[in-house]
Parts: C-alpha cells; sequence; structure tokens
C-alpha cells in the first residue's frame, strides 16, 4: 500500500475517456498534480452525485493543473454503458478508470475484500508523483469537491513555497505560518 510522501508506482488501467475506451498510464500525467478519485460502483446511490459534482468543477480542477482519475471496480463497458445512460455521468470529461480485479485498489488501500469493491478514496499527488493526500470514507458518506480543492491549493501552495505551512482551513491569500526550530542549550 501507497503512503504520504513516497513515491506512487505506475499502473494502467482501461479507461472511459472522450467516448472511447482506451488504456491509460499514472505515468502519462507525470508533471501534473492528480486526484486518484475511487468510487465503489458505477449505478449508486451516491457515487453519481460525487462524480456529477466532481465534473461540474473539472474545468477549475484543469486551471489548478489538476488531472482528475475517476476509478471503481466495474468494467470499462459498465463505465460506458452508465455514461450512455445517465445525465449526470454525461457530463464527465475526465477519466474514468476500470479496476474489476481490485488491482489499484488495493495498491492504494481501499478495497473492500468482503464487499469486492472499493471504499471512497481521494488521493491527491503531486507533480513529482508523490502522495500528498490521502481521504478514505466509508461508502455511505459523501465527499465534498470544495474541501477538495481547498486541499489542492493548501498542496500546492506549499509544493511552491519551501519552508511554509497551510493552518487549518487555509484559502488562498490567508495567514501562512513559517515554523522555525530554535535550539537552546547543548546536544
Amino acid at each position: 500500500m501507497i503512503s504520504i510522501n513516497k513515491q506512487v508506482p505506475d499502473f494502467e488501467a482501461d479507461a472511459y475517456h472522450e467516448e472511447e475506451i482506451k488504456k491509460l498510464r499514472l505515468s502519462d500525467f507525470h508533471g501534473k498534480w492528480v486526484v486518484v478519485f475511487f468510487y465503489p460502483a458505477d449505478f449508486t446511490f451516491v457515487c453519481p452525485t460525487e462524480l456529477e459534482e466532481l465534473a461540474e468543477h473539472y474545468e477549475e480542477l484543469r486551471d489548478l493543473g489538476v488531472e482528475v482519475l475517476s476509478v471503481s471496480t466495474d468494467t470499462v463497458f459498465v463505465h460506458k454503458a452508465w455514461h450512455d445512460s445517465s445525465p449526470s455521468i454525461r457530463k464527465i470529461k475526465f477519466p474514468m478508470l476500470a479496476d474489476p480485479t481490485g488491482k489499484i485498489s488495493r495498491l492504494f488501500g481501499v478495497y473492500s475484500e468482503e464487499e469486492g469493491i472499493a471504499f471512497r478514496g481521494t488521493f491527491l499527488i503531486d507533480p513529482q508523483g508523490v502522495l500528498k493526500v490521502i481521504e478514505i470514507h466509508n461508502n455511505d458518506i459523501g465527499r465534498s469537491v470544495n474541501e477538495l480543492i481547498r486541499k489542492i491549493q493548501a498542496a500546492k501552495f506549499v509544493f511552491e513555497n519551501e519552508g511554509v505551512v497551510c493552518p487549518a482551513n487555509w484559502e488562498p491569500g490567508k495567514e501562512i505560518l513559517k515554523p522555525s526550530l530554535k535550539l537552546v542549550g547543548k546536544i
């Protein structure tokens, strides 16, 4: 399983994207911020609300230099069928990755062996391929894209401004912190 501040191993998956089925690799997005957005399954209840909200903020995320990869344990053909039949899912412009074996879900630590599906997991990877944010929810709790955007802005700010940290609820334009370590006495 991957962990914070560690390199995310490259992976490959079939994806439904731009009305085509194609192979995508994480390394295809090297040099960009990447959100890997796991959800349990297509044709469910909470998932379309999250994916629709993500789709509605996709251009804002792209303006931040972020690519989104949604992932579920469905096949790419189920992604296509859901896209073709759901007005909410038709709004999606980002790749929908298929993980029917659970290999990618296991790598990220979100696979439920009992259910054979992924938990809701959101992961932010920096342009160098290093994991910066992990958020995992039980499947009955939906996520907030506005909070995701705030976390991305904070992660980008500290990435670009070495030596600073962002306090709770930090947003662009708000005060940051510059920690310093002072040694007192002899060691």
